[in-house]
């Protein structure tokens, strides 16, 4: 079940909105904003004008497209067991769950897994991707380095005879678990291509499997933190595994940033309601019955024996992509709470920020910045850099204004008497950190990204629909935010080549509010956008080089009835914010994870848990993509669009 779905199962325990007290939320500041600039209802083009010469060279008119740069054909909208591309490009699938990855990895045999299998298999529930050129520090298009994560598993769809979603987490065994937390983490496969045909190398040097019992260190304010320290682990350094990874991002210096988000889902028990840390695990949606059944086999998910293990998850994780003998670091200094992603933008006294956005309701948008510059062309200059810096939080004025609040242990709040004691306290607890700096709350933050060619930064508010009607303003258009919508945030020196992403302040504005035109209140798009043109619950989001965005979505099939899809429009000139339908997922799966080459010639898309269904099974789902084999289970996939004249997608 994707985040959307869960988005109206109020019994699940997933973004289940746990700031018990929101200050203004942002859609009470967008509805003030919108009014204030009288455009409540406009075009987006009216917002921002053209960046200026270069921007205006990205755009020009089209028979089909009105004033967008983009000239694929626009797909119509669907719900189908099978996906559908624009015409003219084709789809690959590049890789499917248990396909072989290491050298001794067996062929997927869904009737008969075992861990050890798996744990040589690609992983369950592809997510966040990335494209890391070989030779290192290339430009290569044609061989690279594919970095996926495997965000959770869908028992009922993995594994014959438990039944639906609902019943399947009280019939799992201790097997079941076993292969499970092999089924998460990352994949990093060797891909080449030749032609438009990508063919993973099964065995690569730099294949690596990386899952929720790979040792990882610890490392930063919170490393060595008595709230961190366990049984198996008293130093509080060492951590086994990373769980729930969903989006995630890189470095400049070459590493990957997988990030840590619904941890809360395996860990339960008694002290979840009355144990001493029972005021923070309520904060990060901890109840006393988990999602997933592992508490009953495994002693580290069960809080009554093991309390402090929850403390251990909810990170950004950094690995080597191109070593696959690294160990893996947790680097805490970038706060614990539940991180869709983490991507980063240059600033120009050359540190580096870090966005993250945490995926709940009512939750909040983060910037770490490191406390000095990166060094180009030496990367072990650099390999501590994300334990030094300040993390901020965010709070939008309605005025435009973008705030950044420093989340310091000793600073404002943040004091011993407040139960901060060090930055270890801070980092542990950022949501009650940034709760007590009245930070906004925002309609679940997900992905962040920075368009290289404009320098501003995109926000993916995927939906809220528990937004009360007394927690906004009249003026607020959508007192419950079900499609979501998309921020713009406009650092200082956006458009030149001087951007400080290192700032406390910016401006801020709404590039599109998702929906229906003419049926759901408050969109706003392009006035130019067709009838197949509009999305609902944007979630990931990728920018070409001609600083294109590339939308994917989460839970359109939940809330308006067709597949979810990928999107793309411009962000500049005649043709802004006018989204165009690219490509849409077969029934029940979300799209995630866009990631272009570097000549834009393919883009890869994260298929996740298609099929998937609060009454679907392992016998009965929705689909069998991507196989359609009579028997055989439907494959989270890894997808590779090409154009079919091999000219850049777009």
């Amino acid at each position: 079940m994707s985040d959307a779905e869960r988005d109206d199962q109020p019994t699940e325990i997933e973004d289940i909105g746990s700031n018990p007290a929101p200050h203004r939320p942002i859609g009470a500041l967008i509805a003030e904003r919108l009014t204030r600039r009288g455009l409540l209802g406009a075009a987006g083009v009216a917002l921002w004008p053209p960046l200026g010469p270069a921007a205006a060279q990205d755009t020009g008119n089209t028979p089909d497209g009105g004033p967008s740069s983009l000239t694929f054909p626009e797909l119509r909208h669907q719900l189908s067991p099978r996906d559908a591309v624009a015409e003219g490009h084709d789809i690959q699938v590049v890789l499917r769950w248990g396909d072989p990855i290491l050298a001794d990895a067996p062929e997927h045999d869904p009737l008969h897994q075992s861990a050890e299998a798996q744990a040589r298999q690609f992983g369950y529930n592809n997510d966040y991707l990335d494209f890391f050129p070989l030779p290192a520090g290339s430009r290569s298009a044609d061989h690279g380095l594919l970095v996926v994560n495997h965000e959770y598993t869908s028992t009922n769809l993995m594994f014959p005879g438990l039944g639906t979603e609902r019943e399947a987490p009280g019939r799992v065994t201790a097997e079941h678990g076993a292969i499970e937390r092999a089924a998460m983490g990352l994949s990093v496969v060797e891909l080449r291509r030749e032609g438009r045909r990508w063919t993973p190398v099964r065995g690569g040097r730099w294949n690596r499997r990386i899952t929720a019992e790979t040792p990882m260190r610890l490392s930063g304010p919170a490393a060595g933190h008595a709230r961190l320290r366990t049984a198996e682990d008293p130093t509080g350094t060492q951590v086994r595994g990373t769980m729930n990874n969903c989006a995630g991002g890189n470095t400049p210096w070459g590493t990957v940033i997988t990030c840590e988000e619904n941890f809360n889902y395996y860990f339960g028990g008694a002290a979840a309601e009355a144990g001493p840390q029972a005021p923070a695990y309520r904060r990060y949606g901890i109840r006393k019955e988990p999602v997933y059944g592992w508490r009953r086999f495994e002693p580290r998910f069960d809080l009554d024996q093991t309390p402090n293990e929850p403390n251990r998850f909810g990170w950004v994780v950094e690995f080597d992509p191109y070593d696959p003998a690294s160990v893996p670091v947790k680097r805490t200094a970038l706060g614990r709470f539940k991180h869709e992603c983490c991507t980063h933008a240059v600033s120009a006294d050359g540190r580096v920020a870090f966005y993250s956005g945490d995926d709940e309701r009512f939750d909040y948008l983060y910037k770490f910045v490191t406390a000095r510059a990166w060094t180009p062309g030496d990367p072990a200059a650099d390999r501590d850099l994300l334990d030094d810096g300040v993390l901020h939080v965010a709070r939008f004025e309605a005025d435009g204004t973008l705030r950044w609040l420093r989340l310091v242990q000793g600073e404002g709040p943040l004091t011993p008497e407040n139960g901060f004691h060090d930055q270890g306290d801070v980092v542990i607890e950022a949501r009650r950190a940034a709760d007590l700096l009245g930070a906004t709350p925002m309609d679940r933050p997900e992905d962040v990204e920075t368009n290289r060619r404009n320098g501003r930064v995109y926000v993916m508010l995927t939906n809220n629909s528990r937004r009360k009607p007394e927690q906004v303003n009249p003026a607020n258009p959508r007192p419950a935010n079900i499609h979501g919508h998309v921020l713009e945030l406009i650092p200082p020196g956006a458009g030149t080549d001087r951007v400080d992403h290192a700032a406390t302040e910016a401006r801020w504005s709404v590039f599109l509010a998702a929906g229906k035109p003419g049926i759901d209140p408050g969109t706003q798009y392009h006035r130019a956008t067709s009838d197949q043109g509009w999305l609902s619950c944007p979630d990931n989001c990728a920018f070409d080089s001609r600083g294109r965005i590339w939308i994917a979505t989460d839970g359109a099939h939940v809330t308006s009835g067709v597949a979810d899809g990928l999107y793309a429009a411009d962000t500049a000139g005649p043709g802004r914010a006018l989204t165009r339908l690219f490509y849409q997922a077969p029934v029940g799966a979300e799209v995630c994870g866009p990631c272009f080459t570097p000549d834009d010639a393919t883009i890869f898309l994260s298929i996740q848990h298609p099929g998937d269904a609060d009454a679907g099974t392992f016998e009965a789902p929705g689909t069998r993509w991507p196989d359609f084999r009579e028997g055989r289970p439907p494959r989270p996939s890894v997808i590779a669009i090409t154009r079919r004249d091999g000219k850049p997608i777009g």
